[in-house]
Parts: C-alpha cells; structure tokens; sequence
C-alpha cells in the first residue's frame, strides 16, 4: 500500500499517502576487462553472445537468451533540448560492460489466463486483495484502509504535468481481477498482461511455475535482442518507415490517449514485432517487475573498468526521493510512457516501485537458467 511517487519516476511508487516506508554490497565477481574509452568516457561496445546453444528444448512459452557479454546503461539523448529523454538516464549511467550466462525467458509479459491458473491452484491472494492492517499504517484514516490498488485516472482536460497524483488515484476494490476497480472486469481479455500485481505476487507466480524472475542485467541483455547502444529493442527509430513497434502513449498526456498504435490503453501480448531474440512487449505496454533492489546510484557505484560477471543487484534498496521506501527495479515502460514525460520505452531506462503496490500498467515475465530445470 502506497501513493504514487513523486512525477520524476514516472508511474506510480507507492499507493497510500500516509504510508512511511547504505550503498548495498554489490554481487558481482571480477572478470576484468575495459570498458573506456580514453579519457574514462563510457561507450557502447558490440554485444559478444555465447556459442554455446542451450542444452535442450525450450520450456512452453519461453525462448533461449544466450547470455554473454554487453554494454548496459542509457545513452545520452542527442537532442541536448529533451529534457524528459535526459532525465530517464539519470539513474541509467555510466553505460558499463556486463556478462551473464544463457537462461530461457518468457516469450511475453505473464497473462491474465496464466496468472488465473495460479489463483485456481494454490488459492493465492493476492496484496491488493487484502485489507491493509493499521498496525502496518498508523494514523490512516479508517476508511481508508480498504483492499485496493493504484489506478491511472486521466483527467478530461489538459494539465500541468507536475503532479501524478492528477492522473492516479487509490481505488477500492481494485486487484488483477478489476484492474480498474470493482466494476471493472477482465473477462474476455485472457491475453492480456496481468497487472496490479506487487512484488510478493510476481514471486509467487514464478515459484508456482518452477521459475524466478529475471535480474535486472539479464532482463536488459534480453530485451536488447543482441544489439548493441540501439535506443529501442529493434534500433535508433521510434517508428521506423512510420510502422508502430510499442503500444505506448500516443496524444497529449495524461488526458488523450489517440490510440494511433491500434490501443488506447493496455493491448494484449504480443501485437507488435518481437526483438531479436523474439521476446515481444519488452518496450511500452506493461512495466515488468525484476528482482533487484533499486538504487540509484547502482551504477555509478559499480566497480570502474571491469566487466561485472551475473550481478545480482544492491543488498538494498535506496531511492533519494523517498529513502525510507523499499523499493524493486521495474523495466520496459509502458502504455503511458511518452516522450512528453515519460520515455522509458528506451531500452536501457529504468524504472521502480514500492513492493507492495501494483498498478494497472505494472506486470511481470519469468526466466529459468538451464541449472536452475
């Protein structure tokens, strides 16, 4: 349960407004190698893939990522006047150099039928179905303390894009099953990505289904399908030769929503072209939960001129924004991301949430290493 964070994240960070929530060790090993450019400039080098092919046939629904060894973080806009591109890398830099082994991953965001299959087996709940306790938020008002979720709400008019709490609101009744309250309804939509999902929910689902969720390196290096510095999972073009590649905010934020990529709102999986490694949805639609503690200062804390082998993120999470706020890595963007305030829809852009707070345009997909079977 949380309130939506301040406008810089660009979602929705924690859902009730009263909620209060050291630079972790990083696990990392050695692998020594240069990433620099001379003078100590961060560069983009090619993307070095694994030979080795994975070692049997990939699970339902999943691909093979071979791993290997990439260049991880955001560039720099090259527009010095877009100040909303500029301000997505902040916490994306310096661009470093990373190896990780092969896994397989979820072709597509986890869906509506799959994550009912869960529920149907194991009788989950999930957090966004539970009553908040007031020992766990003192001093909320009573009735406030009601089972819900964050809820995009866009006003019908046009405003200053200073303020979320303008286009989000903590509503009752609200849960995967009515992602937009209690009135709403999924049914029909089986394909969709699942959303209003916490943290502890997306964990559920993949020990469930004998996986885990992705790392944040291994999430990037998927999602960059093999390329290497390209601001988007299929190249330099937002929409190359005018064709729409992302189900992302089109018409003026928050309060038109044009619908020119065929969806005005959440789509359901896989409607656009897949990367290179054939993983759809990996910009725009959903955000997607992964297991690292965000920090911002991750980066730049990393060890300088060595290629950081499997990292596995922080020990802990700290977020300058609101610091005593626990808080996990989102990646991807999502339908609401624009260039008029949010362009997190670029491949190395990071995003974060409270782990207690789902949305309606947060979900999740899982991997699985070949050890791990």
């Amino acid at each position: 349960m949380s309130r939506p964070a301040a406008p810089r994240t660009t979602h929705a960070g924690r859902a009730l407004p009263w909620a209060i929530s050291v630079v972790g060790a990083v696990a990392l090993i050695g692998c020594f190698a240069d990433d620099r450019q001379p003078g100590g400039v961060a560069t983009f080098l090619p993307t070095i893939e694994n030979a080795r092919p994975a070692a049997r046939p990939a699970p339902g629904g999943m691909v093979w990522i071979p791993g290997g060894e990439f260049s991880m973080g955001a560039a720099e806009p090259a527009d010095s006047e877009d100040a909303v591109g500029a301000q997505a890398v902040v916490d994306s830099r310096p661009v470093h150099r990373v190896s990780v082994d092969g896994f397989w991953m979820d072709r597509t965001e986890v869906t509506n039928d799959q994550f009912a299959a869960f529920v149907k087996a194991t009788g989950y709940v999930t957090v966004a179905e539970r009553t908040p306790q007031p020992g766990d938020f003192p001093g909320a008002p009573p009735e406030l303390l009601v089972a819900g979720a964050l809820v995009f709400s866009p006003p019908d008019h046009a405003v200053p894009l200073d303020n979320e709490l303008q286009w989000w609101r903590y509503v009752k009744g609200a849960n995967w099953r009515h992602p937009s309250g209690a009135d709403s309804t999924i049914a029909g939509k089986g394909s969709h990505p699942v959303v209003q999902v916490a943290y502890a929910d997306a964990a559920a689902y993949v020990k469930w289904a004998g996986k885990r969720l992705p790392t944040e390196t291994e999430w990037e290096l998927a999602a960059r399908g093999g390329l290497s510095g390209r601001l988007y999972p299929w190249g330099d073009e937002l929409t190359p030769d005018g064709r729409q590649m992302t189900n992302r905010h089109h018409g003026h934020f928050p309060d038109d929503d044009a619908g020119s990529d065929g969806y005005a709102g959440i789509a359901p999986v896989g409607q656009f072209p897949p990367n290179g490694y054939g993983l759809v949805d990996v910009a725009g639609n959903v955000w997607e939960w992964v297991s690292d503690w965000y920090r911002a200062d991750y980066y730049a804390a990393l060890p300088q001129n060595q290629v950081a082998c499997s990292p596995r993120g922080p020990s802990s999470s700290y977020d300058p924004d609101e610091p005593a706020v626990a808080k996990r890595v989102h990646r991807g963007g999502s339908f609401l991301c624009t260039d008029q305030y949010c362009s997190r829809y670029m491949v190395g852009t990071r995003g974060k949430g409270e782990v207690s707070t789902g949305t309606n345009h947060l979900g999740f997909r899982a991997v699985l290493a070949p050890q791990e079977r």
